[in-house]
C-alpha cells in the first residue's frame, strides 16, 4: 500500500479510480485528480507548499515532486505525462504535455500545452516552454514547433496506455511456484 501521509494538517486528496503503485509516497498538501496513475518509487512531497495533480495524468516510476517553502507550487493539468525519473521542482505543466525520462523542470518554469520536453533534458527556473513545442538539452532549448493533432494524439495514446497499465495492477495476484509434481502458492 502507499504512504500517504498527513503533514502541517494537510492530508494528501486522491481522485477516483486512481492508482497507486505500493511503493509510492505522497505527503501533505497534494490534490490528485481521477484516472492518474502514480508508479513505484515515485514522491509527492507537498510538505512546504501545495501541489495539484489534473485527471489522466500519468507520473512513471521513481520520479520527484516537491516545492519551495511559501514561493513556489506545482500545478499539472490533465493528460500530462511524466516519465521515469523526472523531477519537478515548483513548476506548472499544462494540459497533454509530455516530460521525458530522466528530465529536470525547475522552480516557476512552465511547460505549455501539448508541449515535450525530450528525455533528459533541464528545463531551467523560470523558461517558458510554448504549447506545441519540443524542448531538449541541458538546458533545454527550443527544437521545433510539432503538429498540435500529432503531438495530442501521442501523448493521450501515452497517458491512455499508462490508464490501462495501472488496471493490471488492481487484482492482487500472488505468484505460484512449481516444483517437484508440489504447487506452491506464494503469500
Amino acid at each position: 500500500m502507499a504512504l500517504i501521509k498527513s503533514v502541517r494538517g494537510f492530508t494528501p486528496q486522491i481522485g477516483k479510480d486512481t492508482f497507486l503503485a505500493d511503493n509510492a509516497t505522497i505527503i501533505g498538501d497534494v490534490e490528485i485528480g481521477e484516472g492518474c496513475s502514480i508508479w513505484f518509487g515515485t514522491v509527492l512531497r507537498g510538505d512546504v507548499n501545495s501541489i495539484r495533480i489534473g485527471n489522466g495524468v500519468n507520473i512513471q516510476d521513481g520520479s520527484v515532486l516537491h516545492t519551495l517553502y511559501e514561493k513556489s507550487t506545482i500545478e499539472i493539468g490533465d493528460d500530462v505525462s511524466v516519465g521515469h525519473n523526472v523531477t519537478i521542482h515548483g513548476a506548472k505543466i499544462c494540459n497533454g504535455a509530455l516530460i521525458g525520462m530522466g528530465s529536470v523542470v525547475l522552480d516557476h518554469a512552465v511547460i505549455g500545452e501539448g508541449a515535450i520536453v525530450a528525455a533528459g533534458s533541464v528545463v531551467l527556473s523560470k523558461t517558458i516552454v510554448e504549447p506545441g513545442s519540443i524542448y531538449a538539452g541541458v538546458p533545454a532549448k527550443f527544437v521545433k514547433k510539432v503538429d498540435p493533432e500529432q503531438a495530442k494524439e501521442i501523448n493521450q495514446k501515452i497517458a491512455k496506455n499508462y490508464h490501462m497499465y495501472s488496471s493490471w495492477y488492481k487484482e492482487e495476484h500472488r505468484p505460484t511456484i512449481t516444483g517437484q509434481d508440489k504447487q506452491y502458492n506464494c503469500k
